[in-house]
């Protein structure tokens, strides 16, 4: 594993498959970049995998599986390696088609950390990848790639909202734990809180952001087939879940409730970030939370339309964000007043 390689995956690749959260990373200082980009990219390369939807879904959980053993030392590198041929020409975004391609230098830069951190990694990608697992065994023969005019016939929900907090513990929530023994592990006298404390904080922020992503995407899903908001709950206000996208104003309630979760989630990620003493590693974790805050103001600003359209924050106010955390120096009072402003 050349350092040309590794300064390969920390860069061009990271960047072009990430957008906050690379913005995040670089901030931090190297020792924690190292560990928390690769535990990404890894993450990133394993949930391409099981979304290649041009792919049998049980080609698919086969190589989940074994990509997952490779990153855990369990199994030789040869699945990593057939990666390359399988999945890579499957992808018609130039970004992951690049990431499936250097799944193996990633494995190799795994190998090469020092044991403390390699196992850090290990713990949180077999979390993710047991979510990742569960979603394809759920989902993964729904149809993803519907447009907006073409609706799944069928579509599946999870059961239960404790299906739905356990499947976002799995692929996000565990990631605020990591974050937090790896902050713990590199940097002396990190948080004016218990490390107990900044471990609870940090698995709400990690939940928070992924029920974002579950909003924001919640009518490209449902036109897929999936849906991730429970059925008893919907089955509690009379609807189906394809009523959701048919008339998505009937099932507000669901999504107030969910939205009121994430936002909980962003504002444990704000209390996450001002109890961390480095000005730069409260920087980089305050972005997604301010990031997320403004995200949730989009949704119910656009309501029912946002099961049409893509809601984003645009890279401007990403900027702007960037430049007043900056210029205030990132101090937990500022932080707080751009957080109740953006929210």
């Amino acid at each position: 594993m050349t350092a040309s390689e590794i300064e390969r995956l920390r860069g061009p690749i990271l960047r072009s498959v990430s957008r906050s959260f690379y913005l995040s990373l670089r901030i931090l200082p190297r020792p924690l970049r190292d560990p928390l980009s690769l535990a990404y990219l890894l993450a990133r390369a394993t949930d391409t995998i099981a979304d290649t939807a041009e792919l049998p879904m049980e080609l698919r959980a086969e190589s989940l599986r074994d990509l997952a053993g490779a990153i855990q030392g369990t199994a030789g590198h040869d699945g990593a390696e057939q990666l390359r041929d399988t999945f890579a020409p499957r992808q018609s975004d130039g970004a992951e088609r690049a990431l499936i391609e250097a799944v193996p230098a990633a494995i190799a830069w795994l190998e090469g950390l020092n044991e403390r951190d390699r196992g850090e990694v290990r713990g949180v990608l077999k979390k993710i990848n047991a979510g990742q697992t569960f979603d394809l065994e759920r989902f993964g023969s729904s149809t993803s790639t519907s447009t907006s005019t073409s609706t799944s016939t069928s579509i599946e929900a999870l059961k239960t909202a404790a299906e739905l907090e356990e499947y976002t513990y799995l692929v996000a929530g565990c990631v605020g734990e990591f974050w937090t023994r790896i902050c713990f592990a590199h940097v002396p006298n990190f948080s004016d809180r218990s490390e107990a404390e900044m471990l609870a904080l940090g698995v709400q922020y990690g939940k928070g952001l992924q029920l974002i992503n579950i909003l924001r995407d919640a009518g490209e899903d449902l036109r897929n087939g999936r849906c991730y908001f429970p059925a008893d709950e919907l089955q509690s206000l009379g609807l189906k879940p394809k009523v959701m996208l048919e008339d998505p104003a009937r099932a507000e309630p669901i999504l107030r409730r969910w939205r009121e979760k994430a936002e909980e989630g962003m504002k444990a990620g704000i209390d996450y970030a001002c109890a961390i003493k480095s000005r730069r590693i409260r920087f980089g974790t305050a972005l997604p939370a301010l990031i997320g805050a403004r995200t949730l103001a989009l949704l119910r600003e656009a309501g029912p339309a946002a099961f049409e359209r893509k809601v984003k924050v645009s890279r401007a106010e990403v900027k702007k964000m960037m430049v007043s955390a900056a210029v205030t120096r990132a101090s937990p009072g500022k932080l707080r007043e751009t957080f109740r402003r953006l929210s």
